[in-house]
């Protein structure tokens, strides 16, 4: 009787608690999916659209990087709108906009139009990354959110992956504009979705106190009060913020390879047939999904373990990109088997990283209010490797005879250059626990 009473009072003192925040999390990486789907698409339909408008490889290099023009250059603006108004009311916004402009390359005639409406696709889908990043922080506590980093992660895989086999299929059997109409589509499903489930967890429905008191549990150790919060424009002091911007430069040269000109690596320099590619082209981009997950895990069970944040975090990003510096390989390896192998490794590890990193901006705020800020900084950085790379592999190409050796090669330094900045540069400091942090951080603006 004593042991029911005492397992009844326990109970009692421990209601069930919600699990609201891994359907938001899960609304983030549906979210993101469609915007890599979205902007992968080109990548895929590039091959068909070059033979209808006659584009040489530099041209097509121009066209694969101009989405990262804009994309990086609204990176900024878009976290600051973000702590500003919310997540609830700028991402809505942003996949309405993309997906418009997605559908409007089906009008393409030729490569100007292209180029004009992948500049608004990177307008649209700039504010994604950082308004995942502002979710995770306000709806996960500190030791969940390098695995829920890699649960919306996954989507940049799982889009990927997905963009091969629809946009193939759709070209091959109805021509290469139908896949940009019926891919454009399915943003404005999610718009509908995201409008009637996400609220700040203080004010979802669905959240009872028990989430609530878990999700600010441990908040309170690495955020300072709003009061004291330094200026936005301060942030362009920080060498932390210039730390997270230069390692995810480095990081995105490497991975914008498998972004843009993987698909004709493999159809043009390594002879797969149109059938072969969408039978394994999609398998580096699937075994990183499960990558990534990993990788978020086995940051945050560190932490749990009781290793620092430094150590938890910088472990998993270092041995990832270190590993994925297996690409430089490529150009040296015959057997397109063994090649989709290393190919699979290099995008496995480089996502494993993926997760970490993406717990920065969170751990290294000053401010909770500025942790959609950082995160735009941090993308900010990533887009600019994204934008330089197919440029350069394009102009590569057409001066070395379509020659991918040295394209490969510089891949492989920049994930050991990335690697160097967050081992050497980026410091993880938590904030000391503040007796005085009354209520929690919340959204302007939010309903």
């Amino acid at each position: 009787m004593l042991h029911r009473t005492s397992t009844g009072q326990r109970s009692a003192a421990r209601p069930h608690r919600s699990q609201t925040r891994w359907t938001i999390v899960g609304l983030s990486a549906l979210g993101l999916t469609i915007a890599y789907l979205d902007r992968a698409a080109l990548s895929v339909a590039v091959p068909f659209m070059s033979d209808e408008f006659a584009i040489s490889p530099a041209v097509q290099g121009v066209l694969l990087s101009s989405f990262f023009w804009t994309y990086a250059l609204f990176q900024v603006p878009s976290g600051w709108l973000l702590d500003r108004f919310g997540p609830r009311v700028i991402y809505p916004i942003a996949v309405g906009w993309w997906s418009i402009w997605t559908t409007l390359t089906a009008f393409a005639t030729g490569v100007s139009s292209i180029i004009v409406f992948r500049l608004g696709l990177g307008v649209g889908e700039a504010p994604v990354q950082p308004a995942n990043i502002k979710v995770v922080s306000t709806w996960f506590p500190r030791r969940e959110r390098a695995f829920a980093s890699s649960l919306f992660d996954m989507g940049q895989q799982i889009g990927s992956a997905l963009s091969i086999p629809i946009v193939t299929v759709i070209a091959v059997s109805a021509g290469w504009r139908w896949a940009f109409v019926l891919i454009g589509a399915v943003g404005l499903l999610w718009i509908v979705g995201w409008l009637a489930i996400y609220r700040v967890p203080e004010r979802h429905p669905r959240v009872n106190a028990a989430e609530l008191e878990h999700i600010r549990s441990d908040q309170a150790e690495m955020v300072k009060p709003a009061g004291q919060a330094p200026r936005w424009r301060d942030l362009l002091t920080d060498n932390q913020v210039w730390a997270l911007t230069l390692g995810y430069v480095f990081r995105s040269l490497a991975g914008a390879f498998f972004l843009t000109w993987y698909p004709s690596y493999l159809l043009d320099a390594r002879g797969f047939t149109e059938a072969e590619f969408g039978m394994v082209g999609a398998l580096p981009a699937l075994i990183a999904i499960g990558s990534t997950v990993l990788g978020g895990v086995v940051s945050d069970r560190m932490l749990a373990s009781g290793l620092s944040a430094n150590v938890a975090r910088k472990v998993p990003i270092i041995s990832g990109l270190v590993l994925s510096a297996c690409i430089g390989f490529s150009p040296f390896i015959d057997s397109n088997a063994i090649l989709m192998v290393v190919l699979t490794v290099s995008s496995a590890a480089h996502s494993f990283a993926g997760a970490a990193i993406l717990s920065l901006p969170a751990e290294v705020a000053p401010s909770s209010e500025q942790v959609g800020s950082l995160a735009g900084f941090q993308n900010f950085g990533s887009q600019l490797g994204n934008l330089i790379s197919p440029i350069a592999i394009g102009l590569f190409l057409t001066f070395s005879g379509g020659s991918y050796l040295g394209p490969l090669v510089f891949a492989a330094l920049s994930c050991l250059v990335s690697a160097a900045v967050y081992g050497f540069w980026v410091r993880i400091k938590p904030v000391e626990p503040l007796a005085d942090v009354v209520s929690a951080p919340h959204e302007i603006g939010a309903p």
